[in-house]
């Protein structure tokens, strides 16, 4: 059994039935080069094999009574990996439309809290015999980071017969106290492939005995005997925020350029306000050699420069709803806080910073430049800041008190009368640059989703893989129903920078250069 941390627990007690906090990654592979195909059955199977190498896979969250303290995960008795596995299928003709529908709808629907929070749809009927993997799992378990190594788990580097797990979490079973046998281990650790696990049982995993699950008034008593260590840590939130106001307002104060926005300084748009539980899908890709490009005649960052594309989109998008926003958008951009150490443990380490999208500024690479400098800015100010702030005050909150503050926002509709926090959640996970497989079949392309919460009805979250920066774009259908014109804009603002990043690097002629002189 491990207790959940403050901001894992977080992310469970801050769920209501509109805002549904998972990641989710949408996969589509090549079976072309498999033997015999890519069948469901060959995907369950490799699953069964290597889900004892992420230990909350087969783990499930028991609250405490009241919401005294934050859950804990523990083993599942009643396990069903059939339950966790999938088989569904597109309508003719399986192109993109047919799946991001599809993968709305699985978005729409939360996740079983009295089972392991995790979900895979296996997807047939995709268009040139391609066949498709939505993930869906909580962010209670996951950050963006940990989200992309536990799925390397079920992967690898290449299509050979008898392949070898990307990752295997010996870290992550030392993270959990977790006595669970491992199918095989990380390469990168040297240890040996444990032979334990080649014999099944029912379950699919010999020598797995999941203990009974705790009694409530084990939970309540334990729950009791932490409360003078949760009110101490009460006490030392409020000394860092203390602390880090101080620190921060000498920063700004020292700052001679423009500050970064602060919460609830975001126009209010027409795709902020209160959210449905209905979800919209769109996707778009982003080739990396047009990003370098751009950076090397224009400069600024992977992440300045998928900013301007979201910003260069949404001026397109609400041009075409004849909308004009108050002023520049404001991004909230999530910011992995993970130290070396940490490589490869599972649960959220995660910050964030406000930018502005710089929507006003018309020209493209005046927008670019402004946002560059805002992303420098912030990431200055962040410096400032307490990493550990925001985990620290979710350490020391009653889970109880969260929920029902959530509750309220959402029964309330209180967005749709104050200012939002920010406009849009834009998040960048970087991805392998080198090639995957399921099973053999090679993945042509990830597209992944980051939550979308009250307020704030949209959420671009990219990955790199291989030469593309596949975009997933999930909103609610309510605010944004026509979600598409923002994954098809975002493809043309890229091909706007390149445009003018050709022209700024083209040699001006030597009868121009003249005229110039």
């Amino acid at each position: 059994m491990a207790s959940l941390s403050g901001l894992d627990g977080a992310f469970l007690a801050l769920e209501s039935p509109t805002t549904h906090l998972q990641i989710m990654g949408t996969m589509v592979f090549d079976p072309t080069d498999v033997p015999g195909g890519l069948s469901f059955r060959r995907i369950r199977s490799l699953v069964d094999e290597r889900v004892s190498l992420v230990p909350p896979f087969r783990m499930r969250m028991v609250e405490v009574p009241f919401g005294l303290q934050h859950p804990s995960l523990v083993e599942d008795p009643e396990f069903d990996l059939d339950y966790h596995v999938r088989r569904t299928s597109v309508p003719a003709p399986g192109g993109p439309v047919e799946l991001t529908d599809l993968v709305a709808d699985i978005a729409s629907r939360p996740l079983d809290r009295s089972r392991p929070l995790w979900e895979f749809h296996v997807v047939e009927g995709l268009e040139h015999g391609q066949i498709g993997i939505i993930a869906k799992v909580h962010h209670a378990i996951i950050d963006g980071v940990s989200g992309a190594e536990i799925l390397a788990a079920f992967f690898d580097q290449s299509g050979d017969p008898t392949p070898r797990p990307l990752f295997a979490s010996a870290s992550v079973r030392r993270q959990l106290g977790s006595t669970t046998p491992a199918a095989a281990t990380d390469p990168a650790e040297g240890d040996p492939v444990d032979d334990e696990a080649s014999e099944d049982d029912d379950s699919g995993h010999a020598g797995w005995s999941p203990p009974a699950l705790p009694g409530e008034i084990d939970q309540i008593r334990a729950a009791f005997g932490r409360l003078p260590g949760q009110l101490d840590a009460v006490a030392r939130s409020i000394a860092r925020t203390v602390q880090t106001a101080r620190t921060l307002s000498t920063h700004n104060r020292e700052v001679e350029g423009t500050l970064p926005p602060t919460l609830f300084q975001a126009p209010r748009t027409s795709i902020n306000g209160s959210i449905s539980s209905h979800r919209r899908v769109a996707f778009a890709d982003l080739p990396i050699a047009d990003v370098r490009r751009i950076a090397d005649v224009l400069g600024g960052t992977t992440n300045d420069i998928v900013l301007a594309v979201t910003a260069g989109a949404l001026r397109t998008f609400f041009e075409s709803r004849g909308e004009e926003p108050d002023s520049s958008l404001v991004a909230l951009v999530p910011v992995s806080v993970r130290t070396q150490a940490e490589q490869g443990a599972l649960g959220n380490r995660v910050s964030a910073m406000l930018v502005s999208l710089a929507t006003g500024v018309v020209d493209p690479v005046a927008r670019l430049g402004r946002i560059r400098e805002g992303m420098a800015a912030a990431k200055e100010q962040s410096q400032s800041v307490d990493p550990g702030i925001f985990s620290s005050w979710a350490e020391a909150a009653f889970p109880a008190v969260a929920t029902r503050l959530s509750r309220l926002v959402t029964n309330l509709r209180l967005f749709d009368h104050v200012a939002p926090a920010c406009n849009v959640v834009v998040s960048n996970v970087p991805g392998p640059r080198f090639p995957v497989y399921l099973a053999g079949a090679r993945m042509t392309s990830f597209h992944p989703m980051g939550p979308i919460v009250e307020g704030v009805g949209l959420n671009v979250t990219v990955f790199s893989y291989l030469e593309t920066i596949h975009v997933g774009i999930q909103a609610c259908w309510d605010l944004v129903p026509d979600v598409a014109v923002l994954g098809e804009a975002m493809e043309q603002a890229l091909a706007e920078l390149v445009v003018e990043a050709d022209r700024r690097d083209r040699p001006i002629p030597w009868w121009h250069a003249e005229l110039l002189a």
